[in-house]
């Protein structure tokens, strides 16, 4: 028996358990908010691994009302660690879930499963336990020897640093390969591995006018509203196709009633880019709208987050080389792909070779609505993808444990 072959029969033997096991999660709700629920994902996470002879540390996150942290190691003969990287924690409230009768919905029919989590990212979190499982009974001893670190982040959700700093804590700043196990898409080109990913920044410009009544004495009053109109265009132009960089203008308010010359208003928005060159240009001029408007109003600009972009390079497209070979050897194709949204890769790049995408295939993360029609469904796993992604996970650990032996 090729291979292949044998990792895919002893994945398929355990994609019951595998299913069982992610029903489990699926069916507590973590709302990012929902501690107690977050806390009860990080546990069950860490006794599925116990089983696999990862030993754990529940720790708690930095970010007010969230929950623990969940850190499974085993070490093996030491050295740098192999880190998978998933999250506990999703967008959903109990009181969404419950209005939408959005829970676990297996349509073999389909070949989906709905639910919340599924694939963003508890799908994620069974896919890296089921790569393990298989690769244990595959290579013995290769499992044995090698230093595993599985970290789940808390509120990935609201994509603070806090986990990043706590994993790099873990790992002494070194990571052989930095995992992430967020969703793989598949279309007609072939299996998505996440190589890269654009930055973001947020801002917010407040706009201090001054107040009058809008009949009788509106030249005496200073529009807030006005002045925020007439900077807006300028924002909005430093979405470049040329640049790989977009700006989202996201949120406005001003005012009170119409009969009163508004005497403040505010934008929010926020600014994306694949290199940090782009970003910082663009944060450049968004910093220098603070002053004073044509018409007299008080601008003040201000960022309210950053996340840094991962670029790839050269390490990254070395690692990827091992997830190809894999491919190939299964006759498919994996392809490298850049994204436009956050993950955990965004903090942790920079403790290793980063790939993302990792985990299985499914479709309408942070939905939970279903129409009569069909125009609404909600978040999906495509089962028929979770063998194959094991079996190319595993492939690739293999080959990458074995080259950097």
């Amino acid at each position: 028996m090729s291979l292949v072959k044998r990792i895919t029969a002893i994945a398929q033997q355990h994609l019951p358990v595998a299913l069982r096991h992610l029903r489990t999660l699926v069916d507590i709700n973590s709302f990012t908010a929902n501690a107690a629920g977050v806390n009860a994902v990080a546990a069950r996470t860490a006794e599925l691994f116990a089983e696999l002879g990862f030993e754990a540390e529940l720790s708690p996150c930095a970010t007010e009302s969230t929950g623990n942290h969940a850190f499974m190691r085993r070490r093996g003969r030491g050295g740098d660690p192999i880190v998978f990287v998933t999250h506990s924690d999703t967008v959903f409230p109990a009181e969404e879930e419950l209005k939408n009768d959005f829970r676990w919905d297996e349509r073999p029919d389909e070949g989906r499963i709905y639910g919340p989590g599924v694939i963003d990212n508890k799908g994620g979190t069974i896919l890296i336990w089921l790569i393990l499982r298989t690769l244990r009974e595959v290579e013995p001893e290769l499992f044995e020897q090698t230093h595993w670190f599985i970290a789940s982040n808390a509120a990935e959700e609201i994509t603070g640093d806090d986990f990043a700093k706590q994993t790099a804590l873990r790992c002494d700043g070194h990571a052989k390969a930095m995992l992430v196990f967020e969703g793989g898409p598949v279309d007609e080109r072939g299996w998505h591995i996440v190589t890269s990913r654009k930055g973001r920044s947020t801002w917010k410009l407040g706009v201090e006018g001054k107040a009058a009544h809008a009949g009788s004495q509106h030249a005496l009053g200073i529009n807030a509203i006005d002045a925020l109109a007439l900077v807006l265009p300028s924002i909005a132009a430093w979405t470049s196709a040329a640049e790989e960089r977009t700006v989202n203008l996201g949120r406005i308010e001003g005012g009170t009633v119409v009969n009163r010359v508004p005497h403040e208003a505010m934008a929010e928005w926020e600014c994306r880019a694949v290199t940090p060159a782009a970003l910082a240009a663009a944060d450049d001029f968004f910093a220098s709208l603070s002053g004073q408007a044509a018409n007299g109003a008080i601008l003040r600009a201000e960022r309210t987050g950053h996340t840094l972009a991962w670029p790839g390079g050269s390490e990254v497209e070395a690692l990827f080389q091992h997830w190809s070979h894999a491919a190939s050897q299964m006759q498919l194709n994996a392809i490298p792909v850049p994204r436009g949204g956050l993950s955990d890769a965004n903090h942790l790049w920079q403790l290793g070779p980063t790939l993302d995408g990792l985990g299985p295939w499914g479709g309408n993360a942070h939905c939970s609505e279903r129409s009569a029609d069909g125009s609404k469904l909600p978040e999906y796993l495509k089962t028929s993808s979770i063998v194959p992604k094991t079996v190319m996970n595993v492939l690739s650990l293999l080959s990458l444990v074995k080259a950097s032996a």
